[in-house]
């Protein structure tokens, strides 16, 4: 027995030596090793997740402004197994949180032993991480973690987006939705034992001018509330670019506080809605035809007050008859039957062909996500009548993208070519193709000048200003036919021939379903400020008659 006894506690020794001589190689030997394996690992994890890229917008002088950037959030989180009384720290923290600010089940989150970890408020304001820490509640903490920040609140809203606050972030609507992949990065990873660093996300730089994008958005918002308006949108766009210079909706969102707003907000109606665009469609057809060469500018019609098609009549906004008239004046006074008539002398198939080359059966393809595409239904069913032609020269019955129209007018205003639309300033101008010849676009263009002349209300002193007006009604999707209400819009371009934007204003069911004289005034504030803003030298100045040249 004394043997066997003697022998374990040998043996005992021998491995007690034998472990006391690998823990001094680890600590003493190899202890320079683990610490920086270990420092090394730490160091990684770190590394492993990439920094989201910045979004920015420009001004005239090309700075960058910043509009979502990366910032420390403090976060109150629960360690519910070192908390002795769940109720009462449930009453602490209703007492200087809030009950609204916290989980509705926060007792049970807080009575479950089992949990080592439970987010209370995801991002906390500085006042509610102050509390928590000065409350010195045990089992409550607060640490930091990085979120995305919106220092313009909610200006741009829409095209900027905004990130989830899931695991992991994922941008949801306008550029943090499009250019998410180039915005988030690439996470590190181990491979073989081989652990690489992330790649952080790439900024982002969009062509909006921060000045001119508040200052469209202020007159929409005085549009709206002088009109008791639905909602409104401004755009304004480089026509000789395509870059989108504002880009404006109402309503908007905060996107640091998306949570509180309805999803309706999140939805841009530049690009995912559609409405019939009533007469600012009249240059589309009347560029059309003289580009197809079956009318001029001197062409003349009879205009007798009424046009009957298939049981439906047409009559001309003012409900007059305007006698023999010619092209300038079907769009200087916006006479439907005028429209009506260059359509039937271009033809169905033709009128068609134009539309297509305009691109209303196809997306723009701006780099904005959820573009839809509007309808020209009325115009390809198998059994079409003439009053559908007609309608559609004067922009009802068919639909379109409010961006869409922009790309037409602005393709008018460049000399019959299309550009592609875009908002990320890092891409270059592209030609979409040749829409008009350059003849047919200026002959038009100098029509639309007439209109802002007999107008009166889109004058800009010292320019030479072009626009159309257009009101069209609202489509009743449930019974068909029109409601009472209306869509107004304005679209014009300055200088006339060598324009440096092209602006739309749309404003949305206004009460009393007025003529689109009402959204003129605010598209000349606008149009005057952009002018002033860039420095644009006039190019119309007034003929002093007293003036003599010396021989």
């Amino acid at each position: 027995m004394g043997f066997r006894i003697t022998f374990l506690i040998a043996a005992f020794c021998v491995l007690y030596s034998i472990l006391g001589f690998n823990l001094y190689n680890i600590q003493l030997h190899k202890g320079g090793y683990y610490s920086a394996k270990a420092a090394s690992l730490a160091k990684w994890s770190m590394s492993s997740i990439p920094n989201r890229g910045n979004i920015y917008l420009t001004d005239s002088s090309g700075d960058e402004i910043p509009a979502a950037i990366n910032r420390d959030y403090p976060q109150i989180y629960a360690v519910p197994k070192d908390i002795v009384s769940p109720t009462t720290t449930v009453a602490e923290l209703d007492n200087f949180l809030g009950s609204t600010n916290l989980p509705g089940n926060l007792l049970q989150i807080l009575s479950n032993k089992n949990s080592l970890y439970s987010i209370l408020i995801k991002r906390a304001t500085s006042a509610q991480a102050d509390s928590v820490d000065n409350a010195k509640i045990m089992g409550v903490y607060v640490n930091e973690i990085v979120g995305r920040y919106y220092p313009l609140g909610t200006l741009a809203s829409q095209v900027v987006g905004y990130v989830s606050q899931s695991t992991p972030p994922v941008g949801m609507y306008g550029a943090e939705k499009y250019y998410n992949a180039t915005l988030t990065g690439t996470p590190g990873e181990v491979a073989n034992g081989v652990a690489t660093s992330a790649v952080d996300g790439k900024d982002i730089h969009l062509t909006i001018d921060r000045n001119i994008q508040a200052q469209a958005e202020y007159l929409l918002n005085e549009a709206i509330t002088q009109h008791k308006a639905a909602g409104g949108t401004f755009i304004v766009e480089n026509p000789q670019t395509g870059a989108i210079l504002a880009l404006a909706n109402l309503p908007d969102f905060n996107p640091n506080s998306y949570g509180q707003y309805p999803l309706n907000s999140f939805i841009d109606p530049a690009v995912q809605s559609i409405f019939e665009p009533g007469s600012i469609m009249k240059p589309v057809t009347m560029s059309s035809a003289l580009d197809a060469g079956v009318i001029q500018t001197s062409t003349e019609y009879y205009d007798s007050g009424r046009l009957v098609l298939n049981g439906h009549t047409i009559f001309d906004w003012d409900k007059k008859a305007h006698g023999w008239t010619n092209m300038t004046t079907v769009i200087a006074d916006s006479l439907n039957i005028g429209a009506a008539f260059v359509e039937n002398r271009l033809g169905n198939q033709n009128f068609l062909n134009y539309l297509y080359k305009f691109g209303f059966n196809v997306k723009t393809g701006i780099d904005l996500p959820g573009e839809v595409v509007g309808s020209l239904r009325q115009l390809t069913r198998t059994h079409t009548e003439p009053i559908d032609w007609a309608a559609a020269s004067f922009g009802q019955g068919v639909s379109a993208t409010p961006m869409r129209m922009v790309e037409a007018i602005s393709t008018i205003a460049n000399h019959g070519v299309m550009m592609q639309p875009y908002v990320d300033g890092d891409q270059s101008p592209k030609v979409v193709r040749r829409v008009v010849s350059a003849t047919a676009a200026d002959e038009t263009v100098t029509m639309m000048e007439h209109d802002v002349m007999h107008g009166k209300l889109a004058e800009i002193p010292g320019y030479n200003v072009a626009g159309k007006s257009g009101t069209a009604q609202v489509p009743n999707l449930k019974t068909g036919g029109y409601t009472n209400q209306v869509i107004d819009s304005y679209i014009g371009f300055a200088p006339a021939h060598n324009p440096k934007f092209v602006a739309l204003i749309v404003l949305y069911e206004p009460a009393g379903a007025p003529l689109s004289g009402i959204v003129v005034p605010y598209w000349q504030q606008l149009a005057s400020f952009i002018l002033n803003y860039y420095n644009v030298p006039p190019d119309n100045y007034p003929i002093n008659s007293s003036s003599t040249i010396a021989p």
